[in-house]
């Protein structure tokens, strides 16, 4: 943003640590603070009433978490939970607000953000319902290293599968095919990506559209 605007914007952040786990705000509870997370990936969650789960989109330092709050809603029918640990910032409901009113270059650079966010939670539901698990898995992974700049994530199988919205059983099946190819290395929770081209070919193309639209919405340079 602006250096006029970031300057503003300071004073009003608030540094925390995003344990993994951690819940930042339940289903249809009040947003007291927006979060915007720097080494940590926080993902977004539709939790059924039998307490099944599906991910419906991952927010890393590309983006914020809690649109809501100047979208007008001020909640969601989705949960947020961290991921992947880390850090990042935080800053007051109210002030987010009094941001987005001033209806400048941060108020279209926050729009442009929620547009890319909705495009992500689209072509997840397209995704999750026409393209295999395996397909599934290996755009999972792209979009959490995209955010987490880095070949490692640290994660469960059991935690992906309450991500994918699946069996363990079938985590585990997919990544073994992605193991034998010699595109990743799974042991202990940890994932090492060991040829991301190779990754990316095996995807469908909703990692592809996701990217190029966060590309086009949010590139690098000064918002205006």
């Amino acid at each position: 943003m602006p250096k006029v605007e970031l300057q503003r914007w300071l004073p009003q952040l608030e540094s925390v640590e995003l344990p993994l786990g951690q819940v930042l705000y339940e289903s249809g509870a009040a947003m007291p603070f927006v979060y915007f997370p720097t080494n940590a990936i926080v993902s977004l969650l539709y939790v059924l009433e039998d307490g099944a789960s599906a991910e419906i989109a991952v927010v890393g330092f590309e983006g914020l978490v809690g649109i809501s709050i100047f979208m007008g809603g001020g909640s969601t029918p989705s949960r947020a939970v961290v991921q992947s640990a880390g850090s990042g910032y935080r800053m007051r409901a109210d002030a987010m607000k009094q941001e987005f009113a001033r209806s400048g270059p941060v108020m279209h650079l926050l729009l442009r953000y929620t547009q890319a966010l909705i495009t992500q939670m689209a072509q997840t539901a397209v995704c999750n319902r026409h393209h295999s698990l395996d397909q599934q898995l290996c755009r999972w992974l792209l979009l959490s290293l995209d955010r987490l700049q880095s070949n490692q994530l640290v994660m469960t199988q059991e935690l992906i599968a309450n991500m994918l919205g699946v069996r363990r059983e079938g985590v585990t099946e997919a990544a073994l095919k992605l193991q034998r190819a010699g595109l990743i290395s799974y042991a202990r929770g940890h994932i090492n990506v060991l040829d991301r081209p190779g990754l990316e070919a095996r995807t469908c193309e909703c990692y592809e559209v996701v990217k190029k639209e966060y590309d086009r919405l949010l590139p690098t340079g000064v918002a205006s």
